[in-house]
């Protein structure tokens, strides 16, 4: 029996492991373990309400205005605990978060092989998008097996001198993810108050760490003037539950 450990915190993780967490199900031979953090509580709790998951280990590290740095420590620490308790043979962690990053770093240092899901995305610039950057490149160097979503991002880790063998084009998850939940009689009364009969219906979202500030208020004068100057425009706005936001 092999042991499958998935380690997410976020909102995004979730929605991205859970087609692979339900998959490990299915698969004889496997004993998959779910662990989560919780870096982003009452978000996480959505999704796994959604796909109907439980976490057989949860950390539950979100604390009142937490920094990088109490993230990354209080993950460490929690998952060496679960891992030395569970043992896995693999831990798959997902794309470029704190966690992502504190989760192959434990594993690291428990000799535990990583699996990293969403690999070989880059800016090579570390500190656009942050911290997100130096997470996904540094997990890309512990990891063991990398998960490119496309023949861009694989070519990225041929070039950083991983090996081909080890690389492996999966597409993104995400998709997966859409295709499970996708209803055609999926009713919503706030969707329903949405008047975008006749109208070029634009979806927009902000909430990203640099965009905080006067970044993000000259992006909504920009919305503004495209309101104002185009009457067949509806604009969708789903706020970010960070209060900063």
């Amino acid at each position: 029996m092999i042991k499958v450990m998935t380690v997410f915190g976020t909102r995004p993780e979730a929605i991205k492991m859970a087609p692979l967490v339900l998959e490990l199900k299915q698969r004889e031979g496997i004993e998959p373990i779910v662990v989560v953090t919780a870096q982003h509580r009452e978000m996480l709790d959505q999704v796994l309400q959604l796909f109907k998951i439980t976490p057989d280990y949860d950390l539950d590290v979100m604390k009142k205005n937490q920094t990088l740095f109490d993230v990354t420590t209080r993950v460490l620490h929690g998952l060496d605990e679960v891992m030395k308790e569970a043992k896995p043979d693999i831990v798959l962690v997902h794309g470029d978060t704190t966690t992502t990053f504190a989760a192959s770093l434990a594993a690291f240092y428990n000799q535990i092989a990583i699996g990293h899901v969403e690999a070989g995305l880059r800016t090579y610039n570390k500190y656009s998008p942050y911290p997100e950057e130096m997470n996904r490149q540094l997990t890309g160097v512990m990891a063991d097996l990398h998960f490119a979503p496309t023949e861009t991002s694989a070519d990225n880790l041929l070039r950083e001198n991983k090996k081909e063998a080890d690389i492996f084009v999966t597409g993104n998850t995400a998709i997966d993810a859409l295709k499970t939940t996708v209803q055609d009689d999926y009713d919503n009364a706030l969707l329903n108050q949405i008047t975008a009969e006749n109208k070029r219906l634009v979806l927009l979202t902000a909430h990203r760490r640099e965009n905080l500030g006067e970044p993000m208020r000259n992006m909504f004068r920009a919305v503004r003037r495209l309101i104002e100057k185009y009457d067949d425009i509806e604009v969708v706005y789903p706020v970010h539950m960070n209060p900063i936001v």
